[in-house]
């Protein structure tokens, strides 16, 4: 069996209504992160009590720090969008914790 191209008209995973398929997830590894280093953080997205469960929609590139003891945290702008844009100055009032790092944000379509 051969691997499929990525039946999603947007395979760059921005797409925010529709789950995504392995086919993209294997296309965006291939793709769009081949460049990340090995070490990058990989962070999902979840609800508060962990019991839902909802398909891949989108990701992001960001920094994350845990805020809420080892397995939970924030996700925070890259610092290119924190100089470029106002707006998220004023939302990360407060700033960037030392502790962000680089990470892959993979959000559910719920």
């Amino acid at each position: 069996m051969t691997d499929q191209q990525p039946s999603s008209p947007d395979p760059s995973g921005e797409a925010h209504d529709r789950p995504l398929t392995l086919a993209v997830l294997r296309h965006l590894v291939r793709t769009a992160w081949k460049n990340e280093p090995g070490d990058t953080l990989v962070v999902l997205s979840c609800d508060a009590e962990g019991n839902r469960f909802s398909p891949f929609a989108s990701y992001s590139h960001a920094r994350y720090a845990p805020t809420h003891g080892d397995c939970a945290g924030d996700v925070f702008p890259l610092p290119q969008e924190w100089e470029e844009d106002e707006d998220l100055r004023e939302l990360y009032a407060d700033g960037v914790p030392d502790t962000a790092v680089p990470a892959l944000v993979l959000f559910p379509l719920d």
